[in-house]
């Protein structure tokens, strides 16, 4: 049966009729569903580690919408909490963590054998997934990549330009490459558990991999989601692997050689036509209908939507939106874009 779902024949290669789909944060905020059993959980936090709870919101979207794939729900910044960083988050702000600036404070990182007593419970929940998605849904696990993991961990939050990632890289490259490492490895045990779990792919969100020019993409965030993908792929043959640095406009060319991915996953700031001409034919590619398209809808969802699937229609594609979708989205549009997906 496994490789009969429409997202594995994609990821292996396969150009389908129909692009299966599934969308970046579908189980979140949009939904009247999740927001009630948000607050049953009580917090966010709280939610990522009921393992009854997380299932259940990642089975939401399935349920209204009937996508190809289920994301497990979790967040980017568990991997750096399991290391021993404490993390919060500040109610219509966002996360905060202790931050890791020194090589003291490095070296206070707990090992990575640690890590799973902390992450059990998403385990448990990758586990309760894969015995109730139906059987057509590919289960997806997923991580935040080093370089983006890092960002948070060194401002200690969300910063708009990575600022204090990118003055430690300069001021402090031993400790900063300490933090790259420790994660790059943390990254490994993390997806491999999830792997042994349940999960049918993973995938590599380098949401900040923008910001990073020159040599430092390359040895930050390419170079790191290579060792994940190569280390996973020995440890769990065939496993595929999706990769998404975010914001690398041109440098998307030639991520699949160089990270060994599956598949590149690609933002709305790059046209559709241009990725097929210059990912699409190195494997899979993942996109990209603009986030603003769901809270706006109309005529110009249906059409921006054709256009993405006629451009990549010449090769292996799974629809998504080019980030996430935002909590003012209406719930009608989503399954607009379904629909035309399927009808087009």
């Amino acid at each position: 049966m496994a490789q009969q779902k429409t997202i594995l024949r994609a990821l292996a290669g396969e150009t389908l009729p129909t692009p299966p789909i599934w969308m970046m944060r579908q189980a979140g905020r949009y939904l009247p569903e999740y927001k009630a059993t948000r607050a049953q959980a009580g917090d966010f936090l709280s939610l990522c580690y009921n393992p009854e709870l997380a299932a259940e919101v990642t089975l939401q979207p399935i349920r209204r919408y009937g996508f190809d794939a289920a994301i497990l729900f979790a967040d980017i910044l568990l991997l750096p909490q399991a290391l021993g960083a404490d993390l919060w988050f500040v109610t219509g702000e966002g996360p905060r963590l202790s931050t890791i600036t020194s090589a003291d404070e490095l070296t206070k990182l707990k090992p990575i054998e640690a890590i799973h007593d902390t992450l059990n419970p998403v385990y448990e929940t990758v586990k309760i997934l894969s015995q109730e998605l139906p059987k057509e849904t590919t289960l997806i696990g997923f991580a935040g990549a080093p370089w983006t993991v890092a960002t948070y961990m060194i401002a200690g939050q969300g910063t708009p330009d990575q600022g204090p990632a990118h003055a430690l890289k300069a001021e402090n490259k031993p400790v900063f490459e300490g933090i790259i490492n420790r994660l790059t490895e943390g990254t490994i045990a993390y997806l491999s558990k999830q792997i042994e779990a349940g999960a049918e792919c993973v995938k590599l969100f380098d949401s900040w991999a923008g910001s990073l020019e020159g040599d430092d993409f390359t040895n930050y965030s390419i170079k790191p989601m290579q060792r994940i993908t190569a280390a996973l792929k020995d440890k769990h043959p065939g496993i595929p692997v999706i990769a998404f640095p975010r914001g690398a406009g041109t440098k998307y060319a030639g991520v699949h050689a160089a990270t060994g991915a599956d598949c590149v996953a690609v933002d709305d700031g790059v046209d559709a036509a241009w990725v097929a001409e210059h990912v699409q034919k190195d494997g899979c590619v993942q996109g990209n209908l603009k986030s603003s398209h769901m809270v706006t809808g109309g005529d110009t969802l249906v059409s921006e939507t054709r256009r993405i699937v006629d451009a990549l229609s010449n090769g292996p594609h799974i629809f998504n939106l080019g980030h996430g979708i935002t909590p003012d989205a209406d719930p009608a549009n989503v399954q607009l874009m379904i629909d035309t997906v399927r009808g087009a």
